[in-house]
């Protein structure tokens, strides 16, 4: 419930919103509207903060990667992953897993249906002038509160992620 900070860009409050997003609509839920996954950000950015609400499905008869397989990508190249992992082991491919990179450091995953946040902050690959990488990009990820990740190195794209340039990317919210 707390207010964005003076001077942030806010990707997604409410109808209207989902113009920010490229393929942006609306899914009506049994409490209001909401911004539908499947997206990407119209904006770009380099090094930021963010804030991110989700709420994940209930699946009881799926499981792995079937209980509400999603993501959040930074840049469109590194998935935080979000999934219905409440009560599971927290693994790279888990709710809270920089997917196929790091396991978050314990499983802060809620039971579905219940709403729950990321707090992002993230620090892109440097490139030289001529456009070879000379560090890493870097990030650190509070889930529902609780630091899993703290300024994890990220040696390259996740699975699904576009290649690393020296130019900011979108958010992708993965359908």
């Amino acid at each position: 419930g707390a207010k964005p900070p003076e001077g942030a860009v806010v990707l997604f409050a409410g109808e209207g919103d989902e113009k920010n997003w490229n393929g942006g609509k609306l899914v009506t839920l049994s409490d209001g509207k909401y911004l539908d996954v499947g997206v990407k950000s119209k904006q770009k950015f380099g090094a930021f903060q963010a804030h991110v609400e989700f709420r994940l499905p209930w699946m009881p008869n799926s499981t792995g990667q079937g209980r509400g397989n999603s993501g959040v990508y930074l840049q469109d190249r590194y998935e935080c992953q979000v999934l219905d992992s409440f009560g599971l082991s927290g693994e790279n491919n888990e709710c809270g897993g920089i997917y196929q990179i790091a396991k978050p450091r314990v499983n802060m995953c809620l039971p579905p249906l219940v709403w729950q946040t990321y707090d992002i902050e993230f620090t892109p690959a440097r490139f030289d002038a001529d456009g070879k990488k000379t560090a890493n990009a870097r990030a650190t990820l509070i889930h529902n509160g609780v630091k899993v990740h703290d300024d994890v190195e990220l040696k390259g794209p996740t699975g699904g992620g576009q290649a690393e340039k020296p130019t900011p990317g979108p958010f992708q919210l993965q359908n």
